[in-house]
């Protein structure tokens, strides 16, 4: 285990979802499979996100995309969450929803959508109430 690349990790994701979203989900793989805990905080928030480039609303909205285009809605839920808490605003996730209709298809989009919808009813987010930066 590379302690250092998951502390960092951990320090990365504490920023973008807050303690209590980490504890669940990290606690909870740790539980299953310490190694496999070790290997989801070490190398994308150790090694990745911790990289300069591109800040974390930038990579949250990267990942947002790839999980859109790979049907991975059930990682969605949590990378909304961390998109949202790096400053991300409900209109640019719709955004990049939609943008992803041409590349990774309506039903992956629809699913991603149907998701996000979910997700903003549970937070009280209503679509539409924040300005778009061009």
């Amino acid at each position: 285990m590379n302690s250092e690349a998951y502390d960092k990790g951990i320090e990365t994701l504490s920023k973008m979802v807050g303690p209590d979203m980490l504890q669940a989900t990290v606690e909870k793989v740790k539980k299953f499979s310490p190694d496999f805990a070790n290997m989801i905080v070490s190398f994308p928030y150790g090694m990745i996100y911790s990289r300069p480039g591109l800040d974390h609303k930038q990579r949250s909205l990267v990942a947002i995309s790839a999980l859109i285009a790979s049907g991975s809605d059930a990682q969605l839920d949590f990378h909304i969450h961390a998109g949202l808490n790096a400053g991300l605003t409900p209109d640019e996730i719709i955004e990049a929803i939609m943008n992803c209709l041409p590349y990774a298809g309506f039903p992956k989009s629809i699913s991603a959508l149907f998701v996000t919808m979910r997700i903003f009813e549970e937070l009280g987010i209503k679509p539409g109430e924040s300005e778009i930066v061009d």
